[in-house]
């Protein structure tokens, strides 16, 4: 058990130690040796738990699923604004994470350009795109939604917006801060809901601060 912990605890350091320096370096030209010194393992250890820097990519992009997975897991169930509030919520979370996680802001860039094992339509940006879309098409079912409203167009702007602040954010962090992600639903709440709904969200999301 003791052996199984340690392994456990090196892929963990290993992938860290990856999307710090896929950040920093760019993915060609981020060597194995920086990776596995900068996780404090030799290259022997990083090998035996990846054969490859494209497996190592593909992982940091599935530790990326499970963190968006997190962020997108909750339940609309007691929020005012129903799923349209965990929308607004979702997004102030993915934002704040891509200044704060390395690891989600490489799983949703670098990584996934070139993950080796996965599926063309896996990763974290399509799974983000599935969840807003899903998640909009709920609140138009819950009343919140105006009618006529292309959930569909919303959704591709929700991703784009919050997908392009995390890219802005590598040169300039204010792009990431909670106020451009609160700005963002202060323009699009009014021609997205219905009257009396707009009352009851939070453009600056209710969980700031909690997770």
């Amino acid at each position: 058990m003791a052996q199984q912990d340690r392994a456990l605890r090196t892929r963990a350091a290993l992938i860290a130690s990856a999307a710090e320096v896929f950040d920093q370096h760019g993915y060609p030209l981020a060597s194995l040796a920086t990776i596995s010194s900068r996780a404090g393992v030799s290259n022997g250890a990083l090998h035996f738990h990846f054969p490859s820097k494209a497996s190592l990519a593909d992982a940091v992009g599935t530790s990326a699923d499970r963190r968006l997975a997190k962020i997108t897991g909750r339940d609309a169930g007691p929020l005012p604004g129903g799923s349209l509030q965990l929308l607004i919520d979702a997004t102030h979370e993915l934002v704040r994470g891509f200044g704060d996680d390395p690891v989600l802001r490489v799983g949703f860039s670098v990584a996934r350009s070139v993950q080796a094992s996965s599926p063309p339509a896996a990763g974290p940006r399509r799974h983000w795109k599935a969840w807003v879309e899903e998640t909009l098409h709920q609140a138009a079912g819950e009343g919140t939604v105006a009618p006529g409203v292309p959930a569909q167009a919303v959704a591709g702007t929700v991703v784009a917006t919050t997908l392009g602040l995390g890219a802005l954010g590598g040169r300039n962090g204010s792009w990431r801060s909670p106020g451009t992600v609160t700005r963002l639903w202060e323009l699009l709440l009014p021609g997205l809901v219905t009257g009396g709904v707009r009352g009851k969200l939070v453009t600056t999301g209710t969980t700031a601060g909690h997770r």
